[in-house]
Order: C-alpha cells, then sequence, then structure tokens
C-alpha cells in the first residue's frame, strides 16, 4: 500500500476516534514538551545561580577572625583572633598567589541626606575590591586609588540606598551626611541579582567609602564597644585564578598564622567562605536536579508510549475483519505489519513534532517576557531535544512493533469470522 494511502487512512482513523486520539496524543505532546521545557529550567536555574554567585564575587575568599582550637607558640587554645589593617598589608605584600586583596569595615551608620534619612550599612575598602566583588555602575565613578591615599570623604550607594536617600533624584555630586561627616555620593551601583552575602545584606542596599575614611570616622568596635582603628571586620582575597584558590587560601593561612602566633593547621582560628566551592556546589545540587527533571519527563514521554501501543492494539482489534480481507486479497504478513508500523510512526511523529514546537516556542516566547527574580530564563538544550528524539523513536519501534505483529499473525480464516 502507498505510503500516503496509509497516511490518509491513518489521519481518517484518527478523526473518526476524535477523544480518543487526542488523549493519547496529548500523552505524547506533554511528554516532549516536559523534556524540553524541565531540562531547560534545570539548566535556567543552573545558569541563574552561576550569575548570582559571580554577582557576590569572581572566585573569592572571605576571611574572618575566629578562636583558636588548640595551643601554639606558648599561647593557650581559645584565644580570638582578631584582624587587623596589617594582615591585609601582609597579604598584600606576600602572598604570591593572591592577585588582590581588601580589608573591610562594615558598620550600620546613620546617613541624612536634604530628602530622606536611614540607617543602612557602610562598607570602608580599598579599591580594588571593586574589581573582584562585582560592583557595577550605572551612574558616577569609582571609588579611586587617589581617594584611598587621601582618605576623601567620598561614598558609592547600592541602588537601593540611592532611591531611599534621594529618591528620584540623581544623587551624584550630592552631599550626604553620614555620622555627621560630609560625604560626596560619586557613584551609584547597577541593581544585581545576588545569590549570598556576609555580614549586612546585599550590596543593593549598602554604601561603599574609602577604607582609609572608614577607618578615620567609623572605625571598628572591639568587645568592650570601643573603637579600635586597626582592627577590621574581614578580608577578602583574590587568588590568581580559580585552580589556585585552594593553595592561596593555605598561603593567607600561613601569613595570619605566623602573624599571629598560632599553628597553620589549626582550623578554628580563621572561619573562611570559599566562593569557588560555594559555586561547585551549587552547581552539582542544580546539576543533579537538571538530570532529575530530565528523568521524570523522559519517563512521562515513556508513558505516553505505552498509550499510543494501547490505542494501536484497540485499534487491531476493530479492524481484524479488515485485515482478513486484506489477507484473504494477498496482502502479506509484511504487508500488514509494515502498515501497522507507519500507521504507530505517524502518531507519534504528529504528537512528538507538536510537542516540539510547543515547547520550543514557550521557550523562545518566556525569554522575551519579564519574570519574578525567583524564577529564570528556561534554556533550550540541545541534549534535551536529542534525548526526547531517541525516546520518541523508541517509543515508536516499541508502541508499534508488537500490535504490527499481532497483526500480521493473525489467521486470515479466524479474521474473516469477527464480527
Amino acid at each position: 500500500m502507498p505510503l500516503f494511502e496509509i497516511f490518509r487512512q491513518t489521519i481518517q482513523a484518527l478523526w473518526q476516534t476524535k477523544l480518543r486520539s487526542f488523549l493519547t496524543m496529548f500523552g505524547i505532546v506533554w511528554g516532549i514538551s516536559s523534556v524540553i521545557l524541565l531540562v531547560g529550567l534545570g539548566i535556567g536555574f543552573q545558569k541563574d545561580q552561576q550569575e548570582r554567585m559571580k554577582n557576590l564575587g569572581t572566585n573569592i575568599a572571605i576571611i574572618f577572625g575566629g578562636r583558636t582550637g588548640a595551643q601554639a607558640g606558648g599561647y593557650a587554645a581559645g584565644r580570638e583572633i582578631r584582624l587587623t589593617i596589617d594582615d591585609a598589608r601582609a597579604i598584600r605584600d606576600q602572598a604570591v598567589l593572591v592577585k588582590s586583596v581588601s580589608p573591610e569595615i562594615r558598620r550600620s551608620v546613620q546617613e541624612v541626606s536634604q530628602y530622606n534619612a536611614a540607617n543602612r550599612a557602610v562598607r570602608g575598602i580599598w579599591p580594588a575590591y571593586q574589581d573582584f566583588r562585582s560592583l557595577r555602575l550605572s551612574a558616577g565613578r569609582r571609588i579611586s586609588e587617589q581617594d584611598e591615599q587621601n582618605g576623601e570623604r567620598v561614598a558609592v550607594l547600592g541602588d537601593e540606598s540611592a532611591t531611599q536617600l534621594f529618591r528620584n533624584f540623581s544623587p551624584i555630586g550630592e552631599t550626604l551626611m553620614m555620622g555627621g561627616y560630609p560625604y560626596k555620593v560619586i557613584g551609584v551601583l547597577k541593581k544585581k541579582q545576588q545569590n549570598g552575602s556576609y555580614g549586612s545584606g546585599p550590596d543593593s542596599s549598602q554604601l561603599f567609602v574609602p577604607y582609609s575614611a572608614m577607618a578615620r570616622d567609623f572605625p571598628p568596635l572591639d568587645k568592650n564597644m570601643t573603637s579600635t582603628r586597626n582592627l577590621i571586620s574581614n578580608l577578602v582575597i583574590q587568588p590568581i585564578s580559580a585552580d589556585a584558590s585552594p593553595a592561596a587560601i593555605l598561603e593567607t593561612r600561613r601569613i595570619l598564622a605566623s602573624r599571629h602566633h598560632y599553628d597553620p593547621a589549626d582550623q578554628e582560628a580563621l572561619w573562611i567562605w570559599d566562593t569557588l566551592e560555594g559555586a561547585k556546589f551549587t552547581a552539582r545540587i542544580f546539576g543533579v536536579m537538571t538530570i532529575f527533571f530530565g528523568a521524570v519527563a523522559v519517563l512521562t514521554l515513556a508513558l505516553g508510549g505505552i498509550g499510543v501501543m494501547n490505542i494501536m492494539l484497540v485499534a487491531v482489534t476493530e479492524r481484524t475483519r479488515e485485515i482478513g480481507i486484506r489477507k484473504a486479497l494477498g496482502a502479506r504478513p509484511s504487508d500488514i505489519r509494515h502498515q501497522f508500523l507507519i500507521e504507530s510512526g505517524i502518531i507519534t511523529v504528529l504528537s512528538g513534532t507538536t510537542g516540539f514546537v510547543l515547547a520550543v516556542g514557550l521557550c523562545l516566547l518566556l525569554n522575551y517576557l519579564p519574570l519574578p527574580e525567583f524564577l529564570p530564563h528556561p534554556a533550550i538544550s540541545g541534549a534535551a531535544i536529542i534525548a526526547s528524539l531517541v525516546t520518541l523513536a523508541g517509543i515508536t519501534l516499541f508502541a508499534g512493533t508488537y500490535p504490527a505483529r499481532r497483526a500480521a499473525g493473525l489467521n486470515p480464516i479466524e479474521c474473516l469470522r469477527a464480527e
């Protein structure tokens, strides 16, 4: 029988049982769409989290003082380690595996502009901090080396801070009273999605000033709430490369251990957040989640294939007499087998094409629409498309072969007796 004639008969048969055919084909459509959409969302979540981690910082480690866990150098265990500005200078001058370093002083300070007031966190930093912490500007300029050397009272505002303090007015060049000191606003950060933070919240809610000005005007407080100019809140380092991160952290531990007289192997003396390790851990989590999504979607597609096989078995039963007549007129078992196999293929190809177009179209549409922050734009995954096509081909063979063989094996005399 010509292929066109088989196609015409298949469409006619599907139209005669519209509801049953629709429900069967819907299983394949939903399965193909699920594979592409769920895997696309999984990859989208993974990319979104990677971008948020980049916004926190590019391959950085944040170092906080802790308490020694062992005796060393004549000092008892449990001694508090407080980091100082000299520690930052020592790492800058001695650590060959550290590309950049910056101290941080973090304090909440009252801010007053001519439009509003706030009590937001302020960070005193070295200029290099702005590069490895991904502080990008929407207006103005960044803190310069000259600002740091001269202790200039200048400030860069997070976008939320700028909105609260200056409403819809441009803050660039405006004077902002911070703790009673006049600071000139020189820049405003771009809005960014940040996966995590440490200390006082995301960058968009804070203000950034030169370390030298911060140490002079708002030095950190010790445990007795007394200002101490040399103390810092923490250190931030950037290794020379991602691969060198573990060695750079070990080198930093040794430098600080030498300065504070504790064993470099004492893990409790410092608390270190290695964002590179955190990014790898997050990537593994979302990678497993994507695989799980894909497995669920492929299983859904396989269940759709069972529906196709079921409808083909029903078709064989309903067309038993037709099969007997065709055999009586000289049709070979291979002709009957090919007919039902092709019919199964037509059903799965029509359903699969519909599902593919629907899923890809939806992915493209969602990429052009503004979505809530918690929902990433789905990615179109080539691997998901290939997996769905391979699964679809398997379904075609699985769903069509058994009914086709059953139809081909029917006895023509018994078929003609069927009502």
